[in-house]
């Protein structure tokens, strides 16, 4: 399992849409974690290329994350939102697509690398077979034990737990308004549930900005810690410069489906705070429609209405390369570790 084999237990989270990027991955696993490039919103074309960019800069493994398809969403359900939002903003054409998951899968069994990691659903059994006899592990994202039990009866390797914390879109499985009305679980309390249920190594995702945030997780169970939103400020990163600016704020973030029609954890802005309770629940479709204006926002430098996906503890992100931020969550979360069992337990 590759998780036994890292010198440090960081995965890099796989962010898709700019920050992901094969000199990133490259530094985490070269620095003894283990990064992972985002292929999502991609061709298969294009991840292709990412990977083999990713090869020739580092020997160590990595891995390739894919979004999982799920069915298009009737129109009427989103009309009234492109309504609200056209009297005000030019939009693009809503569209679903498969994210070219087929062609993808074809890539990943053919060239294959170590890991293949999964968000947005668990593949099917025969596809979890056909990545595993390509050589390559699976992981799949969960955001529940029922999700987790899934993952498992189709064959998953490891179980990336991501807490509420977690900045970008949540992983569910599947995107229902009503949940809105349940609070989704925390990393801390989602790690110890999943511990207890199901018999995988699991990766704790979620708020992690430094060592003790990975000493935590790692205590409440994890075999490993998946950073992100830390990671967004490394020169390694493709951050766009209006998120770069917008992480060390201490601004809040909320959940909000008001730019991709999938609940996301981004800073709070304008679009946000106006949008968040209109928008339908309506994945990739709004995230088509309202791709023209964010990229006119990032062009413009305008940071109130772009998605900022950040999770909760942003405002810790320090600027600095990617792996002296891994050695440096690695030798924290060691002290943060050691100090407070010394401290706590000297009775015992």
């Amino acid at each position: 399992m590759i998780i036994d084999e890292l010198r440090v237990p960081i995965v890099l989270a796989p962010m898709a849409g700019g920050p992901s990027t094969p000199e990133l991955a490259a530094a985490v696993s070269g620095a003894g974690g283990f990064g992972q490039l985002a292929a999502g919103y991609l061709s298969a074309a294009d991840a292709a290329a990412r990977i083999a960019a990713t090869r020739a800069l580092t020997d160590a493994p990595f891995g390739v994350n894919l979004f999982v398809p799920g069915p298009a969403t009737p129109p009427e359900r989103f009309a009234a939102y492109l309504t609200e939002l056209g009297a005000r903003y030019e939009l693009g054409t809503p569209a679903h697509d498969t994210d070219d998951w087929d062609a993808k899968l074809d890539l990943l069994t053919a060239d294959p690398v170590a890991v293949v990691t999964c968000t947005f659903g668990c593949p099917s059994a025969d596809e979890i077979a056909r990545l595993h006899a390509a050589g390559s592990e699976v992981w799949v994202t969960v955001t529940s034990v029922a999700e987790a039990e899934l993952a498992v009866a189709a064959g998953a390797d490891v179980l990336v737990a991501q807490g509420a914390e977690a900045g970008g879109h949540r992983a569910t499985f599947v995107d229902r308004a009503e949940d809105d009305r349940t609070d989704p679980l925390g990393l801390l309390a989602l790690v110890q549930l999943l511990t207890a249920a199901v018999d995988r190594p699991i990766v704790a995702a979620g708020g992690i900005a430094t060592g003790a945030g990975v000493a935590a997780a790692l205590a409440a169970g994890a075999a490993a810690a998946q950073v992100g939103t830390a990671f967004l400020r490394c020169p390694e990163a493709g951050t766009n410069p209006v998120h770069r600016a917008a992480v060390p704020t201490a601004t809040p973030t909320a959940l909000t489906r008001a730019f991709t029609g999938r609940r996301a954890r981004g800073i709070r802005n304008r679009f946000l705070d106006e949008h968040t309770a209109t928008a339908p629940v309506a994945y990739p479709e709004i995230h088509y429609a309202t791709g023209p204006l964010r990229a006119r926002a990032r062009a413009e430098g305008n940071p109130e209405e772009v998605n900022l996906w950040a999770g909760q503890a942003h405002a810790l992100a320090v600027e600095q390369p990617a792996g002296e931020l891994v050695a440096q969550l690695a030798a924290d979360a060691k002290t943060a570790l050691e100090t407070a069992f010394s401290r706590r337990f000297r009775g015992y």
